[in-house]
């Protein structure tokens, strides 16, 4: 079962998708300033485009003034999923670090379990 702390993920998993989205961090920027950000094609860089759209983590629109031009910017719904999940992850480990030090702090008073 795929949910959407999957799909963003998977949309994350390339370093590419990763440094467009810390652009779009920055400010909404058109596609064609994409394009010249990266030593790559303008298709190149529209299938990374679309890859984050559909995985809902960029939405596009356009301009009224000129159709041709569209404008990228950061959907923050998935990022607010993605970082519930990371603080539970985040949790469980501190609670596993926790129960260690506590056992580490036992054993070194000499006292055991």
């Amino acid at each position: 079962m795929v949910n959407d702390v999957d799909i963003a993920l998977a949309a994350l998993a390339d370093p590419t998708r990763r440094r467009i989205v810390e652009l779009l961090r920055e400010r909404p920027r058109r596609a064609g300033e994409l394009v010249e950000a990266f030593d790559m094609s303008g298709p190149a860089v529209s299938r990374h485009l679309r890859i984050l759209r559909q995985g809902g983590l960029v939405n596009e629109h356009g301009l009224d003034e000129d159709a041709r031009v569209r404008i990228y910017r950061l959907r923050p719904e998935p990022f607010v999923a993605l970082q519930a999940w990371l603080d539970q992850v985040q949790a469980f480990w501190a609670d596993q670090l926790g129960a260690f030090k506590e056992h580490a702090e036992r054993l070194s008073k000499g006292l055991s379990e």
